[in-house]
């Protein structure tokens, strides 16, 4: 039943879920976001996750999301889900995921509470346990886990990887060295390709990019050269696209997704960026204009058609 214990390696999509101006999912939309992410030759695609707005999404649109996915994706890559929050919804979601036959899903953090290291192994054990399909833990905010916990977790046949989105090098290092290839290690920091180049040292073989929903292939050509050790290249792509981008986004809670449906609008995808769901706000109009800029000199310097996906 588990084949293999390790996740997909390289750059993960998330796709963000578009709404229309009733509020609903933009069905054709959604096809064409996941298309373009195909296209681009990303990895696996992470369906109803954070950058989807999981937070908002009822059971009917989880489906649904779950439903267009497949149907673009037809195995071409893996599909993973996201489950979480509220213990009761993450297994329903993860039944859900199951009957539409997808390769795992990411365990979220639980919903408010912050529960001991006990309670913490708990919520993803008794999620993990649930399926057999395999499971990644997502260590951040109020699932911040301590070695002996990510320990027994590797322990689950589903437990599959870990997705670090704290930042503690301390920790990581901890983890990777001691557990090693008995999970596989995946970047999970806000705009992942600022850090990316600490993490491949400890073997964080992937990581979910917030830029590769517009620019793929700029996201694609600095991964490349961050595994050829291309210094140069990295230093710039750093100067003229990470950088700048992740400066925006340090400007306004929620602009881990509202940034991203603002990027995607500007390079012409089917996206209104005006069109996300509360607590989540749209970027203001001079971050905007200012990702516009950004955008427009990166394209000029890095086209799309010019870069080896």
């Amino acid at each position: 039943m588990y084949m293999t214990r390790e996740v997909p390696t390289g750059i993960l999509g998330f796709p963000v879920t578009p709404f229309n101006d009733e509020g609903k999912v933009d069905e054709q939309a959604y096809r064409t976001i996941v298309n373009f992410l195909l296209d681009s030759r990303l990895e696996a695609i992470f369906v109803a996750c954070g950058a989807g707005e999981y937070h908002s999404l009822n059971t009917k649109e989880y489906e649904l999301l779950i439903d267009l996915t497949k149907s673009v994706v037809e195995d071409r890559v893996p599909i993973y889900t996201g489950v979480g929050g509220n213990i009761q919804e993450a297994l329903q979601r993860a039944e859900i995921s199951e009957q539409y036959g997808v390769d795992g899903y990411l365990i979220m953090p639980p919903y408010l509470i912050y529960g001991s290291q006990e309670g913490i192994y708990q919520y993803f054990s008794t999620i993990a346990n649930h399926t057999p399909l395999k499971a990644i833990v997502y260590h951040r905010d109020n699932a911040i886990m301590n070695l002996d916990t990510v320990e027994r977790l590797s322990e689950i046949p589903q437990v599959v990887g870990f997705k670090d989105g704290v930042g503690n090098m301390d920790t990581n290092i901890e983890l990777t060295e001691t557990i090693g290839k008995g999970l596989s290690w995946l970047n999970g920091m806000p705009m992942a390709e600022v850090t990316m180049p600490a993490y491949i040292p400890l073997g964080f073989t992937s990581y979910s990019s917030a830029i590769s929903n517009y620019i793929p292939h700029i996201s694609r050509k600095y991964y490349n050269a961050l595994l050829k050790n291309d210094h140069q290249t990295i230093h710039e792509i750093y100067q003229d696209v990470i950088l700048p981008i992740n400066r925006i986004r340090r400007q306004g809670k929620g602009y881990a997704i509202s940034l991203i449906k603002a990027g995607m609008e500007i390079v012409g995808l089917p996206v209104n960026s005006q069109n996300v769901r509360p607590p989540i706000t749209p970027i203001k109009k001079e971050h905007y204009e200012e990702l516009k800029k950004i955008l427009t000199l990166a394209l000029e310097k890095y086209p799309r058609e010019a870069i080896e996906l």
